[in-house]
């Protein structure tokens, strides 16, 4: 869903208004379809086995829940409001392993089924991405919390998978076992290795967390020639400081949390208050200064209803 809107935009200002119409209605169809067969009541399914059998449901043998589909639904906006935020929840339940301080791409893992899912299972269980940490994913989870203005959780996943939180103890390195300066692709999920280090030097899931800490928790995205704000900041810090360098111009980011105000965003640029709430980048080689004054937001939970919403309440 994501891929079609977003080639559908790369079409339309590219004069190509027929491609982007065809996206655009793919992508609609899509949607409906995601929300008629790919909810399975608490969470979203990830797939279905040519037999029609799903996978990523409740009732799957292996594989009841996979934190792709749940984090996607609310990074594509494909997934209904209320259903988006109970399959996080879902995934904060069952996937986010605290005290082994990881987070599983998903479980439980494939092992013994007899529908065969690929080539993941040549992994064993509890290693990469059957059923361990895969890091692509447990990025995207935390993007998704912070998407939701979740702001507790996504900081606590960023925590979690922050290599250099598994090694401040010699205990944690003896378990992690791998460089605490880089991020590692997958850290394993299952006895005796659990909490153990894989791939390190990966730059797919570098990059991740880089536009994780930049964009979906500070904040701070750029758009073409602007720098758009929405930051997820954690409830204990009063304010922070983002240096941002745009060729030879320095932009001094200072943002402040009001907890007092009322639920708003408002940016000035040297001293300027910038209406569309944006500071558009002109390389003048000066030093400028942006601030950013950020209201309380309020992270609603799910409908009650939900069966997953009521376990992680109780």
């Amino acid at each position: 869903y994501e891929v079609l809107t977003e080639f559908g935009r790369v079409a339309d200002r590219h004069g190509d208004a027929a491609f982007a119409q065809r996206c655009q209605t793919e992508a609609a169809t899509l949607r409906a379809n995601l929300e008629r067969h790919g909810w399975d009541g608490d969470w979203y399914r990830r797939a279905y086995f040519d037999d029609g059998t799903p996978l990523g449901s409740a009732r799957s043998p292996e594989c009841k829940i996979d934190s792709v589909a749940q984090s996607w639904s609310v990074l594509s906006g494909a997934g209904a409001p209320d259903r988006a935020r109970s399959a996080m929840l879902a995934v904060d339940r069952r996937l986010v392993k605290r005290e082994a301080g990881l987070v599983q791409l998903l479980d439980p893992p494939f092992d013994a089924s007899a529908l065969d899912p690929g080539y993941i299972r040549g992994y064993v269980p509890g290693v990469r991405e059957n059923g361990g940490q895969y890091t692509h994913g447990a990025i995207w989870a935390a993007m998704a919390f912070a998407a939701l203005r979740d702001s507790e959780r996504a900081w606590e996943v960023m925590r979690l998978i922050n290599p250099i939180n598994h090694a401040d103890s010699a205990a944690k390195i003896a378990t992690y076992r791998a460089e605490p300066y880089v991020v590692a692709a997958d850290v394993y999920a299952v006895s005796p290795h659990t909490g153990r280090g894989g791939w390190t030097w990966y730059t797919g899931s570098a990059g991740w967390m880089y536009r994780l800490i930049l964009e979906s928790l500070l904040g701070v995205r750029r758009d073409e020639d602007r720098l758009t704000f929405t930051p997820c900041l954690p409830r204990s810090w009063p304010s922070c400081e983002v240096v941002y360098q745009f060729g030879e111009t320095t932009y001094r980011i200072a943002m402040r949390q009001e907890p007092g105000a009322q639920a708003r965003l408002t940016v000035t640029l040297d001293g300027v208050v910038q209406a569309q709430r944006a500071v558009a980048l002109l390389d003048d080689r000066r030093t400028h200064v942006v601030d950013v004054s950020i209201g309380p937001e309020v992270f609603t939970e799910p409908d009650a209803s939900h069966s997953e919403a009521n376990d992680y309440a109780s």
